[in-house]
């Protein structure tokens, strides 16, 4: 039988770190939500945004704007010099107008690394912001959320999760390739060192290193010879994903709102995360006080 990972246990280890430094800080930190959008997914984690600000002693002000107000509301916290962190509730507009706003936020304060400043840091496999290499680069909150439950799930098996490549030699499947986790996750475990088979509607691509290649492995391949199973998909029409089908101790690990494996999953994974979103608002936080350090300190 499975072990399973409650998230929120690691996610009270990273906010106790970020509580203790915080209070080394000559000021208290401001972080500012945007919600234009009436989506209850969106709410929540504003909510939950909030909670985990109170917890460790950031500001929060949720502001709720009417989307076509966004952009000079954005510019409006850009330019305020008492506002340390941005986050934006996303979907506004559920289109290609999405990927601007994100772009309008100033990387300096984007706590979810979702400009394309840190997009190219992502993509290039660069770590580091300064020439001196001590100001580490952000990472956008859900997929690092994910990277920190996995290297959890792989300790506690016994892996090494220290090394500079801790998943040398892996394989793994991510079923999700959006552009604010599937893909970006798929960048970061294989600049981990795994091989990953990315799959979405428009077919699979396989990233290892710095490589993405197109692939032609089928869903049953890929998930017969993978060490790790991710899955993302919110829909009811994706086909759960079984214990016959997955390598016998692989690790499983849903952060879709719908869960995506079948209820018996645990009698053949060695580790199963059911759910991520208390490690993301913990990343939230995490990143919100390293741009201070990193830009405004």
């Amino acid at each position: 039988m499975a072990i399973t990972i409650d998230p929120s246990e690691l996610a009270k280890d990273f906010r106790l770190d970020v509580r203790a430094r915080l209070t080394q800080l000559d000021r208290r930190l401001k972080l500012v939500g945007f919600l234009s959008t009436t989506q209850s997914p969106s709410k929540t984690y504003a909510s939950y945004t909030k909670a985990g600000c109170d917890d460790v002693g950031i500001d929060f002000e949720l502001i709720e704007v009417p989307k076509l107000e966004l952009e000079a509301a954005i510019d409006q916290a850009n330019s305020d010099p008492n506002v340390h962190g941005i986050i934006v509730y996303y979907p506004i507009f559920s289109s290609e107008h999405d990927r601007y706003i994100k772009d309008l936020v100033d990387h300096r304060k984007d706590i979810e690394g979702l400009h394309t400043y840190w997009a190219k840091k992502l993509y290039h496999n660069d770590r580091f912001v300064d020439a001196a290499r001590t100001k580490k680069a952000l990472l956008p909150c859900t997929p690092l959320a994910i990277v920190k439950l996995l290297a959890k799930a792989r300790a506690t098996l016994g892996f090494n999760t220290n090394d500079l490549r801790p998943l040398a030699g892996a394989s793994v499947t991510v079923f999700n390739r959006s552009e604010v986790v599937g893909r970006p996750l798929a960048a970061m475990l294989a600049n981990d060192g795994a091989e990953v088979y990315s799959f979405d509607v428009d077919g699979v691509l396989k990233f290892a290193g710095d490589a993405v290649e197109e692939s032609k492995i089928t869903r049953s391949a890929a998930l017969k010879v993978s060490d790790i199973v991710v899955t993302g998909v919110p829909s009811r029409e994706f086909e759960l994903v079984s214990p016959a089908e997955i390598k016998a101790g692989a690790i499983c690990l849903n952060f879709s709102t719908l869960r995506n494996f079948t209820a018996d999953i645990g009698d053949r994974a060695s580790v199963f995360i059911p759910r991520v979103g208390p490690m993301t608002v913990a990343m939230a936080l995490r990143n919100t006080l390293r741009l201070y350090e990193n830009y405004h300190a």
